[in-house]
């Protein structure tokens, strides 16, 4: 293999890894909080793909206008679930909590299937979901690097690193870290815990969204269950990096993206089988280091 080739696949691998990092972070903050695996996470992904889908199609909004609604729409999702369906359960045992996650992962993909219907949706700059020039090429000798796929790297490294500023430079991140610690003296210190795991299933949502929409653009449609599958690695590259740990969830989202683009760059003949090798490394991680990369044991809360 060529440098230049090289590259190029060093660069789309950066690119998946970015919208794999970015959903797994979901998965991870709402752990860190709750010990809760959310099973609708990659629904809540798929919805923002709909939600920016249907602002332009329907509310006849820019491309841009429509990628803010979507949004502050799926946060709105977000934090609805948990109002609804979580925040009932929060002392119940662990099972419960699991039990309900799987329950409202089918409600959603469900809802999606009779309100949006099953057919998949075109999600390309003919539909005016985004423009045209997103998919020009940028040209350094023999590298061709799609508009679309820098896009891509540098939204999800500006989401990241707004993230990192609120959760570790801002009162509501340290409640949030403090709330990942123990709830019950954090309550006691006057926090509106309430509000925080609110803001948390939000910022989470946010982040699946951003995933969702950049997701949508490199494999262009949208159907019920576009979710599962990037939602199943999301939440294997948590696992990888450190579930409940966000540099662990960025870490296995482009260790996982890494080793999917190089498998077909290096092994063309067996690039079928990709899927399998994210079972294969979160295998290989459970039995090294079953913490993640990043890992710390995590004490269970009662």
């Amino acid at each position: 293999m060529t440098l230049e080739a090289f590259l190029q696949h060093l660069v789309n691998a950066i690119s998946l890894g970015s919208i794999y990092a970015l959903i797994a972070i979901g998965y991870s903050l709402v752990y860190g909080i709750l010990r809760l695996i959310n099973f609708a996470h990659g629904d809540i992904f798929t919805y923002g793909i709909y939600f920016a889908f249907y602002g332009v199609i329907l509310l006849r909004l820019p491309w841009w206008g429509a990628y803010i609604f979507s949004i502050f729409a799926t946060m709105l999702l977000g934090v609805t679930v948990e109002r609804i369906a979580y925040r009932p359960l929060r002392n119940a045992p662990r099972i419960s909590l699991l039990i309900t996650a799987i329950g409202v992962s089918f409600f959603l993909t469900n809802f999606a299937t009779v309100v949006f219907g099953g057919r998949p949706k075109s999600f390309n700059p003919q539909t005016g979901v985004y423009p045209r020039e997103f998919l020009r090429m940028i040209i350094f000798g023999n590298v061709r690097i799609p508009i679309l796929t820098l896009i891509t790297i540098v939204v999800a490294a500006v989401a990241m690193l707004i993230l990192t500023w609120i959760v570790y430079k801002t009162k509501t991140g340290m409640a949030m870290r403090a709330i990942s610690r123990d709830i019950a003296t954090t309550k006691l210190m006057g926090v509106n815990v309430d509000r925080i795991i609110s803001f948390t299933f939000a910022v989470g949502s946010a982040l699946a969204a951003i995933g969702g929409i950049l997701w949508a653009m490199r494999f262009p449609q949208v159907y019920p269950y576009t979710g599962f599958i990037p939602g199943l690695k999301a939440f294997i590259a948590a696992v990888v990096g450190g579930i409940g740990s966000i540099q662990g969830a960025m870490t296995g989202g482009f260790v996982l993206g890494a080793a999917e683009v190089m498998i077909v760059a290096f092994a063309p003949s067996i690039a079928g089988y990709r899927d399998a090798f994210a079972y294969v490394i979160l295998l290989l991680i459970l039995l090294v280091k079953p913490t993640g990369i990043l890992g710390v044991e995590i004490a269970e809360k009662v």
